[in-house]
């Protein structure tokens, strides 16, 4: 398979390796990206395992919670430009649309679509999209949502960056109060920042685990250590690679002598009932997509000849 300069550049910014690195790593792996990632990985020449993929597309995300706090959603809306992005009839569309993911009957997007628009019940929300679209010049696309429905506890959501970043958390619990609501505050502000995987190490799948040790052990026989240590070198490794992607694990944020179990254990004893986190979702807005790059000199050029 023929490698390109752009598989080089995607390469490049999900891994941090150099340019040639990059370029033998492909080569390698005969243009498979994922496989590229490995062998840097074990080479030692990859920054970080975070293949989350290239954050190239626009939009936002947001968030909606019921009157009465036990309904949430978090949806994600692309546009084509940062431009539309910021526009302030597209921000009020995914508003609403997060409110319609909060009365949606369904988990499916393409089901969510046929559904009767909350605001107007002789449309459908792909009416409105369509609508939308036609009026902001931009293809448009409601990529995907999910709702939280709880009984006890609470739900906490937190959008950054201006709606680049969202998180929605439930946090259950025998009773609610301020405290609860700002540890629910803490801990969605600790997966928008960390971006852990899991919540708790039972929970990583046995394949992830056994993947991870293999690149762990090919990676530290790269770098020349003795067969007979290898193995209690990667059990060490193993196991700090795993907490970096384990939120109950990971280092708070706000006081990172502590982790984030100890912050709870922490805000339970002063509430006077156990506090555990039951799901939480990190949405980022065009995590996984790439988008096509144009230049805009001849995008214009372009257009003017048409």
């Amino acid at each position: 398979m023929a490698i390109t300069a752009n598989m080089i550049k995607e390469l490049r910014e999900m891994t941090g390796a150099g340019m040639m690195d990059c370029k033998k790593a492909l080569t390698e792996a005969d243009g498979n990206m994922e496989k590229a990632v490995e062998i840097l990985r074990e080479k030692g020449l990859a920054k970080a395992a975070k293949k989350a993929g290239r954050i190239a597309a626009e939009g936002l995300v947001a968030t909606y919670v019921s009157e009465d706090g036990k309904t949430a959603a978090l949806v994600e809306v692309n546009s084509e430009t940062d431009f539309v992005a910021k526009n302030e009839l597209f921000k009020t569309f995914v508003d609403e649309t997060a409110k319609q993911a909060v009365l949606t009957k369904t988990d499916n997007i393409e089901d969510f679509m046929k559904e009767a628009w909350h605001l107007d019940n002789s449309k459908t929300v792909q009416d409105v999209l369509t609508e939308k679209i036609s009026v902001i010049g931009e293809n448009l696309n409601i990529r995907r949502f999910v709702k939280y429905e709880i009984e006890s506890g609470i739900i906490a959501t937190y959008i950054h960056g201006g709606g680049r970043i969202g998180v929605m958390v439930h946090l259950d619990c025998n009773s609610s109060s301020d405290k609860l609501a700002e540890a629910g505050k803490n801990i969605a502000m600790q997966i928008a920042a960390v971006y852990p995987k899991y919540i708790t190490i039972d929970e990583v799948p046995a394949d992830y685990v056994e993947k991870e040790r293999e690149i762990l052990k090919q990676q530290a026989l790269n770098e020349g250590k003795p067969a007979n240590i290898v193995e209690k070198m990667i059990e060490g490794r193993l196991k700090k690679s795993l907490k970096e992607i384990c939120l109950m694990d990971q280092a708070y944020i706000r006081d990172p002598e502590m982790t984030v179990s100890q912050y709870l254990d922490s805000v339970s004893k002063e509430i006077g009932d156990k506090v555990t986190i039951k799901a939480f979702v990190r949405y980022e807005t065009g995590e996984g997509i790439e988008k096509k790059e144009e230049n805009f000199a001849e995008e214009v050029a372009k257009q003017m000849n048409q």
